[in-house]
């Protein structure tokens, strides 16, 4: 009888696999929804799928597409005209602004010019 207790009881705990960290990882859950909005997003904002994906690199493409799909599929069937987004984003051979000459102040330096 002891046995078929300790079965049971064994059976109860396994089946609560949260407990054990057995789970799903909830950040994976969490970088696909973050993918299906950016996806959703972009189809909103009129841009193709391959532009979504130019402008996030090292974000999973299929979950992406299935976010710009839903979206389309949403859009179409509710007759929703999408919103032309706006991207300022700064030329590719733009070089940083050289830092600006420091302030001395206090007292001019007594070093002498080198000769010419």
């Amino acid at each position: 009888m002891s046995k078929r207790l300790l079965l049971v009881v064994v059976a109860l705990a396994l089946t609560a696999c949260d407990m054990l960290g057995l789970g799903p990882d909830p950040k994976i859950a969490q970088r696909e929804a973050e993918a299906k909005a950016i996806g959703a997003a972009c189809r909103h904002g009129l841009r193709s799928i391959e532009d979504c994906y130019a402008l996030n690199k090292g974000i999973n493409k299929a979950f992406i597409y299935a976010g710009w799909l839903e979206m389309d599929a949403y859009m179409r069937e509710n007759k929703i005209e999408g919103l032309r987004a706006k991207v300022v984003t700064p030329p590719v051979d733009e070089k940083p602004a050289a830092p600006a000459e420091e302030l001395i102040i206090g007292p001019p330096s007594k070093a002498k010019a080198p000769a010419r």
